[in-house]
């Protein structure tokens, strides 16, 4: 009170300034502050109509970040137009000056993030329901959060007088060992952005990863997890993802099937020539599959061995295992209308039986 008191003095000024000059500011302060909420609240109300894709991407982004404006921009710019009218001591002017420009970094940053938001989100649209970004946005989101609240940080600093070359310097060798102490943890987080930029695969995919088989649940920042057929959840490192061979069934347009089927040495000639027609019919009744080939592969030792090729369209939508049921379903039918035998490997031992003279002359 002692304070506040010395800074009024008998004109009836305080710091400097009139009561009539502290209630001009304020005035000015609440109609700036006021004009920029009514604009904002505009905008956003028009912002479903700026947001449609015809409008040009720089109109988009400025309409959704003018709507998403926070009250801190406001404020900060509200303080700097009032305190304009005002005269302060150069301290107590270094003080409001630090405050605006700290209200306007944390917009600023606010901002920052919306513009990945946005970008991300644009992406993710323009591929549709394929899902690309499902395990990644959080990531990028989180990296991009972390650079540019440090940046914004920094400036912030340096504005205030604090040397940061001494303080870069520092956070350079923390940096150092932080990265020495955490480099699994690291390793499967850049890993991880590597996953997100270069989508192998997304969530829904099936994979095989050295001999792990399961669809993809879920893509995180050190790991990335499958369910496998049998129901449990596969947890893999990132790091060890990348470093491995990856078979990704989930964008294949076609899966193949290859059967080999056995058929006995006594079957007749004319049978077995129309072995290969028989096959290709069976396979192209179904909508869902391609033809390939079928040959007569090899003379084995105890069975002719017919190699069938085909292909299912559109794995996801029709599963091969029902299409590859329903085939050998039919090829059963057919063999049994047409009389030809299934061969099963075997062994034919054939015994010369001497007579006893003969035995007894060896």
């Amino acid at each position: 009170m002692l304070a506040f008191a010395k800074n009024l003095t008998a004109d009836g000024l305080l710091l400097g300034n009139s009561v009539a000059e502290w209630l001009i500011a304020g005035l000015v302060g609440i109609a700036v502050w006021t004009g920029l909420w009514i604009v904002r609240k505009l905008i956003a109300a028009r912002y479903k109509g700026y947001a449609s894709a015809r409008n040009p991407t720089a109109i988009r982004l400025i309409a959704y970040l003018i709507g998403n404006t926070k009250q801190v921009l406001f404020l900060a710019i509200a303080l700097d137009t009032a305190q304009e009218t005002l005269r302060f001591p150069a301290k107590v002017q270094h003080i409001v000056s630090n405050v605006v420009l700290i209200l306007i970094l944390v917009q600023v940053g606010l901002w920052a993030g919306r513009t990945v938001r946005f970008y991300l989100t644009m992406k993710e649209a323009e591929r549709g329901a394929d899902q690309v970004f499902a395990g990644s946005l959080d990531i990028i989101n989180f990296v991009t959060g972390i650079l540019i609240w440090s940046l914004l940080i920094l400036v912030a600093l340096d504005n205030f007088g604090v040397n940061i070359t001494a303080l870069l310097a520092g956070l350079g060798v923390g940096g150092v060992a932080v990265a020495l102490a955490l480099q699994n943890v690291l390793g499967d987080l850049f890993a991880s952005l590597s996953i997100a930029l270069d989508k192998p695969f997304v969530v829904g995919d099936n994979l095989v990863i050295d001999g792990f088989i399961g669809k993809v649940e879920h893509i995180g920042i050190k790991t990335t997890r499958l369910r496998s057929e049998s129901g449990e959840q596969i947890i893999l490192s990132n790091a060890d993802i990348l470093k491995s061979r990856v078979r990704n069934s989930g964008r294949a347009p076609e899966l193949r099937a290859l059967a080999t089927i056995r058929v006995a040495y006594s079957t007749p000639l004319d049978k077995l020539k129309a072995i290969p027609t028989l096959l290709e019919r069976i396979v192209r009744e179904h909508a869902q599959a391609r033809f390939d080939r079928c040959h007569l592969k090899t003379l084995g030792d105890s069975s002719l061995l017919f190699e069938l090729s085909y292909f299912v369209r559109q794995p996801s939508v029709n599963p091969l295992l029902d299409l590859q049921q329903a085939v050998n379903f039919r090829i059963l039918d057919e063999f049994k209308g047409l009389g030809v035998e299934f061969a099963y490997p075997a062994q034919l031992v054939v015994l010369d039986r001497l007579d006893s003279a003969a035995a007894a002359r060896e």
